[in-house]
This record gives structure tokens, C-alpha cells and sequence, in this order.
């Protein structure tokens, strides 16, 4: 699996859509951070493309749009160039107004088609964009735990959010940009050849040169404003640090209160150089364009006038030309970005195909071999046989060679040191993980060849960490099986002794639990969450410390409505309260990942053996400290429903 968090330094959270507030402009350079994304994770043009084959007939629309668009935009010139040269100097009022009309119907059915133009490419780039977000959430929904454990969930946001929706750019404006910027420069090259090759030769002349000037120009400014950025960063990181509650108090401790001022006022006084080079460099990127869209007219104005060289050159060629010349500057800057375009476009499309990349360790089974359990005729017995599992990266198995048989119905009880892969153990039964090696069987069915929603409607989960979405409690119930009747709702929480309380809120079952539950205590939040699970019938129910964390007299309330639910059912929890483990059916006591001993409680106490040390050690019988020892660490699963 790749690992996302050792991705290239700047490729995560990037508010920017991966581009790192870099514009594209004129003198841009591509962004280091682009570079390295896309040698970490190379993309072929190829695959990009394919994203645009369902919507071919709507690109080609796009791109006769914008030829078209282009053209017409080429037609007021030589429009022009009549009226000056034959309709005004000849008094031909029809053919001017004929001219007149034409030039306005340009420009009319150019805006149009460039309103069409917009439609369609944006709903092309939408639909782009929506499929990616849906793939991109699909991929991430059937990772394992393992990897939001060690991925931000900033880092996933960004990708989900900011990173499509930079593609909006890519897909609309980039592209359509481009095509646009070569038809506008092709056809204006064309149009100056047309109306006069000699100055045409003169533009192929003095572009380029004026084209350099004014990148050369523009990448000093952006090498001042870069500059200047990271000298603010560090005066408002100094400011962060030194006026905190804590700054402060660091610094009247440590007496540094001079010293930090001087600092302060050498960050600043940089930063007053650094801001006056970045408005100088600025105010010449403006001044070099004004001088160069100045002397490309004059020039033009100077050849047409000198007899050697203007012969055969009208007035209305020398307007028409000049307007085609003052046109053609912006398109070529514009084409001249394309490198830069192509590298920021490119690095987005390499960190969401990178996502998209990421092997899917739990699979869905094959919709041809997928196996079939009847929620309402399972018996709820659970098998592992030889089952190996290793954590990706891990040195050692977390569960070896484990052979164990959880008989339908019965109780059983899970219980070893911290790291024994007692939780591992729990998130197989669940199918959060699949074994290395080795099955695990629901009632003779390997769990990897049923449906997750088959599955996760036999098999609950209670753990000791719940989660609550900030919305009503009827519709946190309501995420286990949306179709529940009322009547099922209350039935739930009567079970999970929390209807007397939810009831008697002001707005009962439509009462918000606000963000993460917390309307609620620790305990009503854990009862809510049984009720949830609870609400889907499970004939399994595995409790993964499901009371751990809870004071004395809410884990008592808790573990009473465990009790109560369990009865009929097939129950394994990892387990603490000697109460709990003297009780159950099944005592399986795990060491370094191995079952070393399983029994009642009487016979394993009677064997003097690794339980019976457990139990004189105080692990089994003995609340978790509240830093979550001696809980496992590994495989919180949370609340299925």
C-alpha cells in the first residue's frame, strides 16, 4: 500500500488545489512541490484523456466553439479596414452601415457562443469532477483502518476537496484557454500575413524580443513577492510565538523580552526592503508592458510611414494591423504559461490518481462467488481457522497461527496482556482487516466471499470509542437501518436502557446530540451507540472494550444493558471485569499474539496457568487506567452499524 504520509515535503495540505498559490502567469516557473508529486507518482497523458472520452462529442462542440469564437474575433479588422479605406472615403453610407452591422453582429454572436462555450465546458468539467470525487470516495471508504490511522484526515479532505475542485480549472479554464490562445495566435498570424506581409515580418520581429523583456521582468517580481512572503511568515510566526499566553510567559521567565524585541525589529526591517523591492518590481512588470504595448504600435506606425518600406500600405491596414498586433500579445504570454499550466494541472491529477491507486485490502467478493447468509436464520457461529495477521510495516505478527471456535450462541471472553491481539483479533471478526494468512468463518461462510451489508447485518460492533453524528438522535439510530419504524427505535433504546432518558429531553428523539454527542455523557453516548447496533438485530455482537473508559457507575449501566442484549445471541468481547469473564461461556486468553490457553474460568483457573497469573496480576479484574492502559492499542473500530 503506498503510504501517504511519506509523500513528497508540500504535497499535502494545500488549500490551493496543489498548485501552492503559484499562479500560472507570465515568468511563473513550475512549482518544485508539482515536480516532485509527479516524480513520486507519475501520470501518462493518456489516462488524463480517458476522463474526457465519455464527453467527446461535447469537447469537439467546445473546440469548434472556440475556433469559431477566434475567427470572428479576426473579423473587425479587416472590417475596420473597409470602413476606413472605402466607406468613409467614398461617403458609401450603405456599405457602412452594412460594415457597422456586421461588426456588431460579430461581437454579438461572439459573446453568445462564448456563453455556450462556458455551459458546455463546465458541465463537461462538473460531470469530470463528480465522477472523481464519487470514485475518490469509494477508494477511501474501502480502505482499512490502518490507513486513516496513519493519514491525516486533513491530508484526505484535501485531496476529496480542494484537489477536485482545482481540476475545475484544469478541465474548463486550462484547457479551453489553450485551445483558445493557439487559435487566436494562428489565426492573428494568419490575418497579418493577409493584410500586409511586411509588417507581419516586423511583429515576427519585435515579439519576441518584447515577449522576453517582459517575462524576464515579471519572474523578478515574483522572485521579490516570494521573497517578501516568507519574511511576513516569519515575523507572524515570531508574533505568534512571543504574544501568546505562553510566549509571554517564556519570555518574562527567561528575561528575553529585549532581545526578542530586537529580532522583531530585524524581521521588520527586512521586511521593509523586501516589500519596497517587491513594489518596485511591480511597478516595473506594469511599466515595461505599457512601454511594450507603446512601441509595437510606434514601430508599426514608423514602417508604414517611411516611403521605402510603407508603400502599398494603407490607413485602414495600418488600424487593422494595429489592432491584430495589440491582440496577439496576451494570447502568445499565454501560450508561452502552457509548461507551467501543464506541471500544476498534471500534480493534481497525480495526487488524486494516487488515491485512486491505493490497493483495496478489503474487497467486496465477486458478485458471481459472493456467498448469501439470511440475516434472520443465522446462527452466529464463528470459526477461525490457521488465521496469521501482520499490520502493514509491522516486524512481527500480530495474531499467529490462531485456531479457535466461537459456538453460536455461547459467550466468550477475550482477555491478555496489552499488544496480545485481543482487538485484532476483534477486528477480523468484524472484517475491518482480512488475515494475512488463514479464514474466518460466519456460520461455515468465509467472511471475505459475503457482502459487506450482509455482514455487517449479522455482526455489530460495540466499542469503547463511539461515534455520534451532529445531527437528531432518531437520526443517528436511524444510520444502522434506515427503515426502522418508531416503534423498532424505541425498542432499541428500551434495550439499551437509554429510552427513560432520551425521552425525557425536551425534544426527545429529535433532540440534537450536537458534534461528536456532546449533548450527551460519556455513558448515555455508549448506550446510544448499543442502541444503534442493536436497532439491526445482529445475532453477533463483538464488544471491544465497550466500557473501558467509563467511571464505575455508568460502566455498571452499560455493561447491565450488554447483558441484557446478549442473551440469545452470540457475544465475544475483550473483556476486564472478572465479572464479565467469570460469566462467559469461553475464556481465550491471547499471549503475543498466539491462544495460549482456552476454557471456563474454573478450569483455567484450576490449570494455574497464564490466566491464572493474569488474574493475580490484577489484569483481568481491573479497570484500564485512564490513559487506556492496559488496552490494547491497536484495531479501534469505533461503531459499525
Amino acid at each position: 500500500m503506498t503510504d501517504v504520509s511519506s509523500l513528497a515535503p508540500g504535497t499535502g495540505e494545500r488549500g490551493d488545489g496543489g498548485r501552492g498559490g503559484r499562479g500560472p502567469g507570465a515568468g511563473a516557473r513550475p512549482d518544485p512541490r508539482d515536480r516532485a508529486q509527479q516524480a513520486a507518482h507519475p501520470v501518462s497523458g493518456r489516462r488524463v484523456l480517458a476522463l474526457f472520452a465519455p464527453h467527446r462529442r461535447a469537447v469537439a462542440a467546445v473546440l469548434v466553439l472556440i475556433v469559431t469564437s477566434s475567427a470572428l474575433g479576426l473579423v473587425a479588422p479587416f472590417l475596420v479596414k473597409e470602413i476606413v479605406d472605402v466607406a468613409i472615403p467614398e461617403q458609401d453610407v450603405r456599405l457602412l452601415l452594412v460594415l457597422v452591422g456586421l461588426m456588431v453582429g460579430a461581437a454579438v454572436v461572439t459573446a453568445v457562443l462564448g456563453v455556450l462555450q462556458t455551459w458546455i465546458s463546465t458541465t463537461v468539467g462538473q460531470r469530470i469532477m463528480h465522477r472523481l470525487r464519487t470514485d475518490l470516495f469509494t477508494t477511501l471508504q474501502r480502505q482499512p483502518l490502518a490507513f486513516f490511522t496513519r493519514t491525516r484526515s486533513g491530508e484526505v479532505q484535501s485531496r476529496l476537496t480542494h484537489d477536485v475542485s482545482g481540476l475545475q480549472g484544469v478541465v474548463t479554464s486550462t484547457a479551453t484557454s489553450l485551445a483558445g490562445n493557439v487559435a487566436t495566435v494562428v489565426g492573428t498570424l494568419v490575418a497579418m500575413v493577409v493584410l500586409s506581409p511586411a509588417l507581419a515580418l516586423l511583429s515576427l520581429v519585435v515579439i519576441p524580443p518584447a515577449v522576453l523583456v517582459t517575462r524576464s521582468v515579471a519572474r523578478l517580481r515574483r522572485d521579490a513577492t516570494d521573497r517578501r512572503q516568507k519574511a511576513l511568515a516569519g515575523l507572524h510566526a515570531q508574533v505568534e510565538e512571543s504574544l501568546s499566553v505562553s510566549g509571554a510567559r517564556l519570555s518574562k521567565t527567561l528575561g528575553a523580552g529585549e532581545r526578542l524585541a530586537r529580532r522583531f525589529s530585524d524581521h521588520s526591517a527586512g521586511l521593509l526592503d523586501l516589500e519596497v523591492a517587491a513594489q518596485i518590481a511591480g511597478r516595473w512588470r506594469t511599466a515595461t508592458m505599457g512601454i511594450v504595448f507603446a512601441v509595437v504600435p510606434a514601430a508599426l506606425y514608423l514602417v508604414a510611414g517611411l516611403p521605402v518600406t510603407g508603400a502599398g500600405i494603407s490607413i485602414g491596414t495600418l488600424v487593422a494591423f494595429t489592432a491584430l498586433q495589440a491582440g496577439i500579445f496576451r494570447p502568445v504570454m499565454g501560450l508561452l504559461s502552457v509548461g507551467v499550466q501543464v506541471t500544476a494541472s498534471m500534480a493534481l491529477f497525480s495526487r488524486i490518481f494516487e488515491y485512486l491507486d491505493l490497493p483495496v485490502e478489503v474487497a467486496e467478493p465477486d458478485p458471481a462467488s459472493a456467498r448469501t447468509l439470511d440475516p434472520t436464520h443465522a446462527r452466529g457461529e464463528l470459526r477461525l481457522e490457521g488465521v496469521t495477521y501482520r499490520h502493514p510495516g509491522a516486524v512481527r505478527d500480530a495474531l499467529a497461527d490462531v485456531d479457535l471456535v466461537v459456538p453460536a450462541g455461547a459467550t466468550v471472553a477475550l482477555v491478555g496482556a496489552t499488544g496480545s491481539g485481543k482487538s485484532t483479533l476483534a477486528s477480523l471478526l468484524t472484517r475491518l482487516d482480512d488475515p494475512t494468512r488463514g479464514r474466518v468463518l460466519l456460520d461455515g461462510i468465509d467472511l471475505r466471499d459475503l457482502p459487506s451489508a450482509e455482514r455487517a447485518a449479522v455482526v455489530g460492533v460495540v466499542s469503547q470509542e463511539t461515534y455520534l453524528i451532529h445531527a437528531s438522535v432518531r437520526e443517528n439510530l436511524r444510520l444502522a437501518r434506515p427503515e426502522a419504524t418508531d416503534e423498532q427505535l424505541v425498542q432499541a433504546a428500551r434495550d439499551a436502557q437509554i429510552h427513560d432518558h432520551v425521552a425525557g429531553l425536551p425534544d426527545g428523539y429529535d433532540t440534537v446530540v450536537g458534534a461528536r454527542g456532546h449533548r450527551f455523557s460519556g455513558g448515555e453516548q455508549q448506550r446510544l451507540a448499543l442502541a444503534r447496533t442493536l436497532l439491526r438485530d445482529p445475532q453477533v455482537l463483538v464488544l471491544d472494550e465497550a466500557t473501558s473508559a467509563l467511571d464505575t457507575r455508568t460502566e455498571a449501566a452499560v455493561q447491565a444493558a450488554l447483558d441484557r442484549v446478549g442473551r440469545g445471541r452470540t457475544v465475544v468481547t475483550i473483556a476486564h471485569r472478572l465479572s464479565t469473564v467469570r460469566e462467559a461461556d469461553l475464556v481465550v486468553v491471547l499471549d503475543a499474539g498466539r491462544v495460549v490457553e482456552q476454557g471456563t474460568h474454573a478450569e483455567l483457573l484450576g490449570r494455574q496457568g497464564a490466566y491464572a497469573a493474569l488474574v493475580a496480576a490484577g489484569t483481568v479484574g481491573a479497570r484500564p487506567a485512564p490513559d487506556g492502559a492496559p488496552v490494547a492499542q491497536v484495531g479501534r473500530v469505533g461503531l459499525a452499524a
